[in-house]
């Protein structure tokens, strides 16, 4: 999966329903996306993005490359907005350090920041999942993937079985690699993949399904808003419940 800003709770749900999750930059900047934005809320009010400054955004260039623009204050004012956004939030102080330690580092790529968050925070929520977030390893997988764009598999010749599109034949490949006989995707690939196809290559395909998942947003009228920043969850939960809510999820 590509690594994404503060990623919301089924994200984190995915890393630890396996055994190793791959932060796969190697893919290209997807700009409007989630790759360096995410949202918060304040209390009563509507959600607030918080955004990372990108030098030079492009759909031509990989997330691996993408600059952060470090010539704008943006991690002394993110931590602003964060303070401000849950300053009567239950568990401030327990995750207030935590986010305190994510901005202290200097990062130059929006994949740096977010892989190293992502694991900044499954170290906090005591994930065991084995992580990587090296892209060289499938470096020749990218390679092979730009003949398939062009009907070519002899870098895949197993995949005469049934010649899948580029965006389907990533993830078979690096399984292969892997060794792996289960891949769990999120629930928007439903679309994209095939339980069947992927079967066809000795691939166990699940997508998770987040369960409805409510709390307390300290809003007056009592509103949820879903899909927030896993920030949002840790901030209204803490360490412990967000523990048992990275169980709240079905494979199907």
């Amino acid at each position: 999966m590509q690594p994404y800003f503060m990623p919301y709770l089924g994200y984190f749900q995915a890393i630890a329903a396996v055994d190793k999750y791959i932060l796969y930059d190697n893919l290209a900047y997807i700009v409007n996306g989630w790759v360096n934005k995410n949202r918060i809320r304040q209390r009563n009010n509507p959600p607030s993005w918080l955004i990372v400054p990108i030098k030079q955004k492009s759909s031509y260039t990989l997330i691996a490359d993408t600059q952060i623009d470090n010539s704008k204050p943006w991690k002394k004012k993110m931590l602003a907005s964060i303070q401000l956004a849950y300053a009567k939030a239950d568990y401030r102080e327990e995750i207030m350090p935590l986010m305190e330690e994510i901005f202290a580092e200097e990062y130059e790529t929006i994949s740096d920041l977010n892989c190293k968050s992502i694991i900044k925070i499954c170290n906090f929520l005591d994930i065991q999942t084995e992580i990587v977030a090296d892209r060289n390893p499938y470096l020749e997988i990218e390679k092979g993937l730009k003949l398939v764009e062009d009907g070519d598999y002899s870098a895949f010749p197993y995949m005469d079985l049934t010649h899948p599109i580029k965006k389907v034949a990533r993830p078979i490949a690096i399984c292969k690699i892997e060794g792996a006989n289960h891949f769990v995707n999120a629930i928007g690939g439903t679309e994209l993949y095939s339980k069947e196809e992927f079967a066809q290559y000795g691939i166990k395909l699940d997508f998770i399904q987040m369960h409805d998942i409510t709390y307390s947003q300290k809003c007056s009228d009592g509103s949820f808003e879903p899909y927030l920043s896993i920030i949002d969850v840790l901030m209204h939960n803490g360490k412990e419940k967000t523990k048992q809510l990275l169980n709240e999820y079905t494979l199907v």
